[in-house]
């Protein structure tokens, strides 16, 4: 289903729209509409919608002015506007196409596919990336997102044994004997680790808590499953005893 927003200052015209665009298709979704411009533009630095209906005659900011100041432009941009004489300074402008208001349904229908057949042919692997991420990032899909060698990996919690610092690079130790070379500080790697499974131990190592075999008090290191075996900092100690 593709993800509109609308902007438009009139809220009449704004309703009217998004009426049209629900009832029409079940193709289309308006997932967020403005009458004020720079809250339009704020949204759309931080999300990416398949399409945008915008309005040219504003009061505070055109259309035109709007499509400049755009961060963000991954996205189709469609022209809706009372006056024919906008055509074409909109298509100058890269707007996908243009609606005049009031709008008609086939004109609508046209436009719909329009932007399906631009977000079909401009389905990057950025966004594809993105789609990954955002997915993995629910709840109930909740895995661990490692970016290594121009990939994604998804690994489970259970899969990862012990992380170690090489100054600017990270390790990441698993279950299997693989090793994972990472461009970031233990820092970032920590803050990527779930905090229930995992306790940066030192300076230098974040361990899986789960694979934790024995802990050496007196010597002050813990060995893991693997028999790897890990210092404890004395600075650490303390919170890692209260984990346990």
């Amino acid at each position: 289903m593709l993800q509109a927003v609308i902007v438009d200052d009139e809220i009449k015209a704004l309703q009217s729209l998004t009426w049209e665009l629900t009832n029409f298709s079940d193709e289309i979704n308006v997932i967020a509409s403005f009458t004020n411009p720079n809250e339009a533009l704020t949204y759309l630095e931080k999300h990416t919608p398949d399409c945008l209906f915008l309005d040219i005659e504003m009061p505070t900011m055109d259309g035109f002015q709007f499509i400049r100041k755009l961060t963000n432009k991954n996205f189709p941009v469609v022209i809706t506007t009372a006056y024919n004489q906008y055509a074409l300074k909109a298509i100058k402008s890269q707007a996908l196409d243009y609606l005049l208001k009031p709008i008609d349904t086939d004109d609508l229908e046209e436009t719909i596919a329009k932007i399906k057949k631009f977000n079909n042919n401009n389905f990057s692997v950025e966004k594809l990336e993105m789609v990954l991420l955002n997915y993995n990032s629910r709840a109930i899909h909740k895995r661990i997102t490692l970016n290594t060698d121009g990939k994604l990996l998804f690994l489970e919690s259970d899969e990862i044994l012990y992380a170690e610092s090489d100054g600017n690079y990270s390790t990441i130790f698993l279950t299997d004997g693989q090793k994972i070379v990472l461009t970031k500080k233990l820092k970032e790697v920590n803050e990527l680790l779930p905090s229930d499974s995992f306790f940066r131990i030192h300076n230098s190592y974040i361990i899986n808590l789960n694979k934790i075999k024995e802990f050496l008090k007196t010597d002050g290191y813990v060995v893991l499953k693997s028999n790897h075996k890990i210092p404890v900092s004395r600075q650490k100690k303390s919170d890692f005893l209260d984990m346990l």
